[in-house]
């Protein structure tokens, strides 16, 4: 019979294949606690993924920005190194970039800057392991006098 009361048991209805609320006290915690054991680490993975790639993004976007700054008519590769360091500094920590290197190069016979600098993010951004990756930009040289050319 379903729904009878069980004997000596005073006040308890028990009903064949569930469990009473006694048996399942304390089992919405443990459900918690093992959900949150799996979910915590995700959800701090997708965040260092999501401020590495940030950080890259911003950096490059930079450096690309102050390799174009250098290569233009009347500017210098220490006017690029500086125009980068300003942009990445006004979204990020500096201190996660090295000191950004500029090199002339050939990009498809044309001469060109390419500017570089060694990237390291901590965990979360707090401190910890570092994730550590080189990014650079490039931009190809304007025709015309350089500064100390004779023209």
């Amino acid at each position: 019979m379903l729904g009878c009361r069980a004997p000596g048991r005073q006040g308890k209805t028990v009903s064949r294949g569930r469990r009473t609320r006694e048996d399942e006290s304390g089992s919405a915690v443990v459900d918690f606690v093992l959900v949150l054991l799996i979910l915590l680490p995700l959800v701090l993975g997708i965040l260092q993924v999501a401020l590495v790639m940030h950080v890259r993004n911003t950096v490059s976007s930079a450096l690309a920005e102050g390799a174009r700054f250098a290569a233009t008519w009347e500017a210098t590769p220490q006017d690029g190194v500086a125009k980068a360091r300003a942009q990445y500094a006004a979204a990020i920590d500096p201190a996660f970039v090295a000191e950004p290197q500029v090199e002339l190069v050939t990009i498809d016979g044309a001469p060109a800057y390419r500017m570089s600098a060694e990237v390291a993010v901590p965990a979360l951004g707090l401190g910890g392991p570092r994730v550590s990756f080189t990014v650079s930009g490039n931009a190809i040289l304007e025709p015309g006098p350089r500064p100390g050319e004779e023209s």
